[in-house]
């Protein structure tokens, strides 16, 4: 589902189009993650991305006397609003912040909220 923000004869667009081409290109989005949820195995979320894989590897590092932490998957949806292509075969993430990594079960009916996870 493509939606277009309308312009004006001035060329632009208003904020209320604006706003409500956001708000249908989320929706298109959470409609897409329901689709794909039940294809993959784990969910990891980072500070700046949701990610939906099938195989993630984290690692601890430390540089001098920071620790940050490296995340790798494979076979990986991205809930990303701006991206045109959300299958990604590879993902590598280098974060200082908090990783959440969760094993879905076979039957995960449970879908987040989507104010949860919006602007991801």
């Amino acid at each position: 589902m493509r939606t277009r923000a309308r312009c004006g004869h001035d060329g632009r667009v208003s904020s209320e189009d604006l706003e409500n081409y956001e708000t249908d290109a989320e929706l298109a989005l959470y409609r897409e993650y329901r689709d794909v949820v039940g294809l993959f195995q784990y969910v990891v979320e980072t500070e700046r991305r949701f990610y939906l894989c099938n195989k993630v590897d984290l690692q601890v590092r430390a540089s001098g006397g920071d620790v940050y932490f490296e995340v790798s998957m494979t076979d990986a949806w991205v809930w990303d609003v701006y991206r045109s292509a959300r299958l990604v075969k590879n993902v590598r993430v280098v974060t200082f912040k908090d990783v959440n990594i969760e094993e879905l079960s076979q039957d995960e009916d449970a879908m987040p909220d989507i104010r949860q996870i919006r602007g991801r």
